[in-house]
This record gives C-alpha cells, structure tokens and sequence, in this order.
C-alpha cells in the first residue's frame, strides 16, 4: 500500500486496490463481533490498526475510517444495548462498503442540525433531498449513512439518520480535486429523493445539542479514528526524517546529521509529541470500549484528543521537512505529500474553534445567553 500511495496521489485516484485488499483482509468488518462475522476487535485495538494503517497510505486510512466509523457506531450502540444498526455488522462482514454523508457546506452545526430535508413516506421511510460534502469513498460506498431534517411530522422538527442506497437518485459530482488526501476522493453528493427503506431509518432525534447515544456514538468514533489516522501518518514522518538523518552527511563536518545537535534536538521535539499521543488514544478509546461514564466531560475529551492529535502532527511534519531538507519540496518527495495530506486534519470535525468552545464550556461552563 505504501508504494501505491503516491501514484494514487499523483493521478487523484481511487485506491481502488487498496480497498480490494482490505476487503480480502477483512479489514471492512474488525469491528463487527464475531457472532456476526466479523473479527470482533474493540476501538482501542483497531485504533493502533488505522495508526499502522496510515503510517503506509494515509489517504486510504482517511478513507476506511468513514466506513469504519458507522461499524464503530454499530458497536458502541450494541454494547449499550441498542441494536438498531445490526444490518451495518452483517452488510460490512459480507464485503459492504459504508460511507458517511453527514458535512454540508456551511453547516457549522454538523451532528446537531441539518440543511438536508427528510420527507417520510407513508410505509415509514425517508426520501433525502440535499448536498452532502466530502463523502469520501464516493466512487465505491454501497450505502450512505447521512442525516436530514423532518419538518413535517407530527413531532417535527427530527433529525433523521439512515442509509440510502446508491440509486439514480444520488448523484456523485466528479469535483474532488485538493491540495492532500487526494485518493480519498471525497467528492460531493447531491441527493434528490433518495428514499431510505423504513427498515434503514436507525434514529429520530431532536436537533440541537443531544444526549442520544448515537450522537455521542458517532462524534466518539469519528474523533478517535480520525486521531489515530493523524498520529500514524505523523510516525511515518518521524520515521522518514530519523532515516533521512541518518543518512545525510554534512559538507562543513564530514558528520552524519545525526550527529548534529541541531537536527537531534528537531527529532527529539518530534518524538515527544508522537509519543504523547499514542497513550491518550488508547485510553480514551479503551474508555469508549468499557463505557466509562465521563458523564459531560465526553465531548471536550473527544474534541481535544482529535485536535490534539493533529496539532502534533502538523508540527512533527513541519520538523520532518526542516531535517530532510530541499528533498522534500519536491512532488516525488514522501515527506511533500505526508506535508500536503496533513493539512487536512483541521478541517475535520472538531474544528479548532469548535474544540476551545466544547472545552472552555467544560471547565468554565456555557457563556450566558
């Protein structure tokens, strides 16, 4: 996989064998139980798994990670005794491929608020209608879990969550063409009545801020994986400057620069952030595996381990490329592409605003109104 990574990359491809490969692996299903065909891992463990992961392809393991995070949710959820997505363990275990369509342009609201309009339907479906952004695995997902907005219910408004299908009611925009994570190919997706059967309809919740535990199931798995994804590629970079170190002479002393005092100082600072990172992963995902009762510390815990995570991992690439050198500014370079994929980490929810608000709210309570 390492050495696809950059001719996917290069050509803004699908890592079409990558996905094969997971697949016959059975990589799509670690989270499922085994009762259920899967290999029954818990968060912490496929945490150090996407960590490894990324550490060869950090697109692929963007990528996986969405599907991924619906397994997790299955889990989290069933481990609660809430069972409501157990077609997501026995679809993943049978080779599916579940993305995740939940970002929307502007929607700062993202779990707790939805632009997409969800219509029920007379035998308890839901036809989706809206722009989802970033979906990645665009090209391959057999099911889209996405949320929409119920304004005519009863009861209305709801958030709906559900999965629809790929039909001709979903359109997937070939728009997908950044700066990094380019084999993610999270493209944009437009759907226009796209009906969830009502057996596909998992969870009716309120909008706004709420306890319902496949809020915090998503927002948990999503925040742990995404780190993990982060701090396997931030290896690979510190991996890559130790071998560059080693093997560069300077011209002034004739020395290795991994002699240099200097250059031992960069990897230092780079090894102490990695090596603060790996432990509150598992930890935190150990947590989720037990469910531990943080009560509503949760969420700043979440939040500030993804941020975190890929605030570290953006440093230790900058000192990467600073050891390196000239080398690494160049399109072949490894370390160029690491530097260019892990701008994407800041855009991934939370945020840095959305992660200082959830934990100043936390130690220093709301702002009043």
């Amino acid at each position: 996989m390492r050495a696809r990574a950059a001719d996917y990359d290069r050509d803004n491809r699908f890592p079409d064998e990558d996905v094969a490969d997971l697949r016959a692996a059975g990589y799509l299903s670690v989270l499922v139980p085994q009762d259920r065909g899967g290999a029954g891992l818990g968060l912490a463990e496929v945490a150090v798994l996407q960590q490894r992961l990324a550490s060869a392809a950090p697109a692929t393991a963007l990528a996986i990670n969405m599907h991924l995070v619906w397994t997790g949710v299955a889990k989290v959820l069933r481990d609660r005794g809430i069972d409501d997505l157990a077609f997501v363990q026995t679809g993943a275990a049978a080779g599916e491929l579940f993305a995740f369509g939940i970002s929307e342009a502007g929607n700062d609201l993202v779990l707790f608020g939805s632009d997409t309009q969800a219509v029920p339907l007379p035998d308890g479906g839901y036809a989706f209608t809206g722009t989802k952004i970033f979906t990645s695995l665009a090209p391959a997902w057999t099911q889209l879990g996405l949320h929409g907005l119920d304004t005519t219910s009863a009861d209305a408004p709801k958030l709906v969550y559900a999965f629809v299908p790929r039909t001709d009611a979903v359109t997937t925009r070939d728009d997908w063409d950044t700066v990094g994570m380019r084999a993610t190919q999270s493209r944009t997706t437009v759907l226009s009545n796209a009906v969830a059967p009502a057996d596909r309809v998992v969870r009716r919740v309120a909008p706004g801020p709420n306890p319902d535990p496949i809020v915090f199931g998503i927002f948990s798995v999503f925040e742990i994986l995404l780190a993990s994804v982060y701090t396997g590629l931030a290896r690979r970079a510190l991996d890559v400057a130790v071998e560059t170190a080693r093997h560069r002479t300077s011209k002034k002393t004739g020395r290795s620069y991994a002699e240099d005092p200097d250059i031992r100082w960069r990897i230092a600072e780079m090894a102490l952030a990695y090596d603060g990172l790996v432990p509150q992963i598992a930890a935190i995902a150990h947590d989720v595996d037990v469910a531990a009762d943080h009560g509503p510390r949760w969420f700043s815990l979440l939040s500030g381990l993804k941020h975190r995570a890929v605030t570290a991992a953006k440093d230790i690439v900058d000192q990467a490329v600073l050891v390196a050198g000239g080398s690494s500014y160049f399109q072949t370079s490894e370390l160029g592409r690491l530097y260019r994929d892990v701008l994407a980490g800041q855009f991934h929810p939370s945020d840095p605003e959305s992660a200082h608000a959830t934990v100043a709210s936390a130690w220093l309570g709301p702002v009043p109104n």
